[in-house]
């Protein structure tokens, strides 16, 4: 089951596009601004995010949104960063990406390292990627 984040937040999150839209020139008005965050969630429409927002959720997840502080590993690492965009795709899926307060070396090599500082991801609705390492380990795993 997907969590949303309550009415208020979505109205924020679109608060908050309409005004980074208009400071670059793109006047936005605040219910294009609610479709478009609907279209992010993954839900057709506005209207249709408000109903699925306002049911209580099964689980007490970390809500995930642009802007959110969130935790897991990558490649096994831990990290903790920021959401930079999120978006739903087919297959009930969404497409992630991170910025890392500090960088995370992807290699396991002792001798070697490679520092990655933002990533993008796909990640189900348990915040796991479906993708794996060759061992098996989720390239991503958020802490909900």
């Amino acid at each position: 089951m997907t969590t949303y984040p309550g009415i208020e937040e979505l109205k924020a999150q679109a608060k908050r596009l309409r005004q980074a839209m208009n400071d670059r020139g793109t006047a936005l008005t605040h219910g294009a601004a609610l479709e478009m965050i609907a279209r992010q969630h993954g839900a057709r429409d506005w209207n249709t995010l408000a109903a699925l927002a306002a049911k209580p959720n099964a689980a007490t997840k970390t809500p995930l949104f642009v802007g959110a502080h969130i935790r897991g590993r990558y490649l096994n690492q831990p990290f903790t960063g920021e959401i930079l965009s999120l978006s739903a795709l087919p297959g009930g899926l969404h497409r992630i990406s991170i910025h890392f307060d500090v960088a995370v070396d992807v290699v396991t090599f002792e001798s070697f390292s490679a520092y990655r500082r933002r990533v993008s991801a796909q990640i189900d609705a348990d915040g796991v990627s479906p993708r794996k390492t060759s061992n098996g380990v989720p390239h991503l795993v958020l802490d909900l």
